[in-house]
This record gives structure tokens, C-alpha cells and sequence, in this order.
């Protein structure tokens, strides 16, 4: 009785930590079309948001692996949010100096906090119970993190975006020189006062943690190895893992091309930002939908590997919708690849790590490695949309779908590379 009221309130300190990461992670749907206008960016350099942010996951999730087996989870939690603090006060010399490289520096420090951060929670819940439902658990999850997520870019236009911005800033070519330094050096400071709260609240949270009754959780006790297993000496010879570690580097692509260009391209076909602001949450909802449908589906009524199935089918065919579509039509096909996406970072990860062992926190690692995914493809699709349009560089979806799909019908059972 007493452990499971325990896992409960482990549950909920995660679930917490989940809607951090959401709300931080989805504020960049909002944030790449404002740096874009404040630091007057191409399409392609403005992606650079993405990269900044999601790139730094990939340098340090392995240092963040070898920071935790040094304190532990729990004081690594703690850690990963004071640097994500750091990373938040960053954007106040930022904003002052209007430098976009500036922006990228705490894009960095955010994403490295966020990091180390990922790199606990999410071993964390997979193994707080059954292998066979952590997909569960991790949608559970997934709902606070996409609640924030929902939330995040509409706090954030709360205080960037004013009425009467999208004409001043269609007529920027034709204002004098001073007038429009002094309109963007505005745009850009918009931005202080959010990241200022946010930096101390990230600070408190911490502390907190600090002195919760978060329990603690061996690893290797917890995801115990099978005969076949068992006698591997590197992470390397787990091709499960591997593949599973690329599957997410393509669906975090996905993901992050599906939030963080829908405000963009809803601007480029006309829509007024006044509107599209919106649209990054349309996503998101999207995505709490199904994980909600995981919640109720898996695994009594379909399997972990049958959910990641479903999600890239329907992942290939928004996509097309999205392609082959027009005006707010495709606009809302590229929303619901919210609803496709929901699903997949929960099943990729339990079929990924089961059986992994004392190389559990180093498989943890490479698979936060993948949120790189977020960095490469999103700079793809900026540099289709500036060669051709910003509809036709959607198509850089389809390989990744294609992908998922192949891990989710057959990857997933590679236990050997011969």
C-alpha cells in the first residue's frame, strides 16, 4: 500500500516535470516567426531556433548520462532546471542587443538543462512499473507535457504580440531607418519579462525537488536482462536500440516540423499572425487526443508496437493532405499530425530500452541523442521552403514516417545484428 501511494506521488512530481519541458519545448512555435521578424531572418537562419534548442540534446545527453550515475535521478532533476534558469536569463542580454546569436546561446543552455532533465524522466517512468505499460504511463505524461505545450505559445503572444504588429511589420521595407530600429528593438524586448519568470520559477521548482520524497530506482535492478541478452558488453550490440534511437531522431523532426512551421506557414499562404498564433496549439491538442486514446487503447486493446503502426500511417497520410491541400485545409492536415505523433515517443521507448540493463541510463542517453531530429530536420524544411514554398517542403514528413513505420513492424524485433 505504502509503495504504490509512493509510485503515485513519484507519478505526479514527473507529471510536474513533464509540463515544464512541454511548456518550454513548444514556446519555439511562437518564438521562430518573432526572432525571424525582431532579427530580420530568412526562413532558413530562423529555424536555427530549433537547432540551437534541440542540437544541445545530442552534445550532452551522454555527459548528462554520466552526471546522473554520479548524484543520481532526483538530483539531476534538480540540476537540469537550474541550468534551464541559466539558459532563460540569457535572453535578457539577448533581447537588449537584439543579437540572434545571443538567442541561440540560451536556446543552447535551455536545451542543454532540458537534457539532463529528459535524461532522467524518462528512463524514470518507463520503469516505475510494467515494461508492458509504460507506453501508458508515458502518455500520461505526454498529456501534462502537451497541456503546457497548448498553453505555452498563447501565454507567450500574450505579451510579443500586439494588434496592429503584422501591418507595421508588412510596411517595415518602406519606414525610415530610425523608426524601424526602434519598432524591432521593441519586438525583441517583448520577450524579457516571460523568460525573467520563467528563470525564477525554474529556480524554485528546483529547490523543491530537492526536498521531495521523490523515490529512488536502480536501473539495472528494474529492467532486467533476458537470456538472450544478458551477455552484451556494449550498447552497441543492441540493434533494437539503434533503430530505435533513429526512429526518434526522425519523429522528433516530424514533431517539431508539425509545432513549430504551422505559425510560419499559415503566414506564408496570408493568414494574419493575429490568427495563426493559434495554430501551434491546434497541433498540440492534437496530440493530447491521442494520447488519451493510448491511455484508454494500450495495451488492452492494442499493443505498444500496434499504436507506433497506426501513428505512421496516419503520419504518411496527413502529410499528403497537408501537401496536396489548400488555404486552412491544409493548414488544419498538418494540425492533426499532432494526433499521428502523439503516440510514437511513448512506444518507441519501452520497445527501445526493455532489456538493456546496467546500459540502461547510456541507452536513455542515445535515445535523448535523437531529439537532434528537432535540430536537422526542421533547418531541411526551412531550406525547401526558402528553393521551392513552405508547402512542398512538408514532404521531408514522408521518409520519416516511412521510417517509423519500418521500426514499428520490424525493427523493433532486431535483437541481433547477424
Amino acid at each position: 500500500m505504502q509503495e504504490t501511494k509512493s509510485k503515485n506521488g513519484a507519478i505526479i512530481i514527473i507529471a510536474g516535470l513533464f509540463f515544464i519541458l512541454g511548456f518550454i519545448t513548444w514556446l519555439n512555435g511562437l518564438l521562430i516567426p518573432h526572432l525571424k521578424t525582431a532579427c530580420e531572418l530568412s526562413n532558413f537562419q530562423a529555424l536555427f531556433v530549433a537547432f540551437a534548442f534541440y542540437i544541445s540534446f545530442t552534445v550532452m545527453a551522454l555527459p548528462s548520462s554520466w552526471l546522473l550515475d554520479k548524484i543520481g535521478f532526483k538530483n539531476g532533476m534538480s540540476v537540469g532546471l537550474w541550468v534551464m534558469a541559466l539558459g532563460a536569463l540569457v535572453f535578457i542580454p539577448a533581447a537588449y542587443s537584439r543579437t540572434f546569436s545571443t538567442f541561440l546561446i540560451g536556446l543552447f543552455v535551455l536545451g542543454t538543462g532540458m537534457a539532463i532533465l529528459q535524461t532522467a524522466v524518462n528512463p524514470y517512468i518507463t520503469i516505475l512499473g510494467p515494461i508492458e505499460s509504460a507506453a501508458k504511463r508515458i502518455s500520461i505524461m505526454g498529456i501534462a507535457n502537451k497541456v503546457a505545450g497548448t498553453m505555452a505559445p498563447l501565454i507567450l503572444a500574450y505579451f510579443v504580440v500586439r494588434e496592429g504588429d503584422d501591418e507595421i511589420i508588412n510596411n517595415l521595407s518602406t519606414m525610415l531607418p530610425a523608426d524601424k530600429e526602434l519598432f524591432l528593438n521593441g519586438l525583441a524586448e517583448r520577450v524579457i519579462y516571460p523568460y525573467i519568470v520563467m528563470a525564477i520559477t525554474l529556480a524554485i521548482v528546483g529547490v523543491g525537488l530537492m526536498f521531495s520524497n521523490l523515490p529512488s530506482i536502480n536501473s539495472t535492478e528494474s529492467n532486467a536482462v533476458d537470456e538472450e541478452r544478458k551477455d552484451k558488453d556494449s550498447v552497441f550490440e543492441y540493434p533494437y536500440l539503434i533503430l530505435g534511437v533513429i526512429t526518434l531522431f526522425f519523429y522528433v523532426g516530424a514533431e517539431v516540423i508539425a509545432g513549430d512551421t504551422i505559425i510560419r506557414y499559415g503566414q506564408s499562404i496570408g493568414i494574419s499572425m493575429e490568427t495563426a498564433k493559434n495554430f501551434t496549439s491546434y497541433t498540440l491538442i492534437g496530440m493530447l487526443l491521442g494520447y488519451i486514446m493510448g491511455i484508454i487503447l494500450i495495451p488492452k486493446v492494442i499493443s505498444q508496437h500496434k499504436a507506433l503502426q497506426i501513428s505512421a500511417s496516419l503520419g504518411i497520410l496527413f502529410t499528403l493532405g497537408a501537401v496536396f491541400t489548400n488555404g486552412i485545409t491544409s493548414v488544419l492536415f498538418i494540425a492533426i499530425l499532432g494526433f499521428a505523433n502523439a503516440l510514437v515517443w511513448p512506444a518507441v521507448w519501452p520497445l527501445a530500452i526493455q532489456g538493456l540493463g546496467k546500459h540502461m541510463k547510456t541507452g536513455s542517453a542515445l535515445l535523448i541523442m535523437a531529439i537532434s531530429g528537432g535540430a536537422i530536420l526542421p533547418l531541411v524544411w526551412g531550406k525547401m521552403s526558402d528553393i521551392f514554398d513552405s508547402q512542398t517542403a512538408y514532404l521531408i514528413l514522408i521518409p520519416a514516417y516511412l521510417f517509423i513505420l519500418f521500426f514499428a513492424t520490424r525493427g523493433y524485433k532486431i535483437k541481433n545484428w547477424k
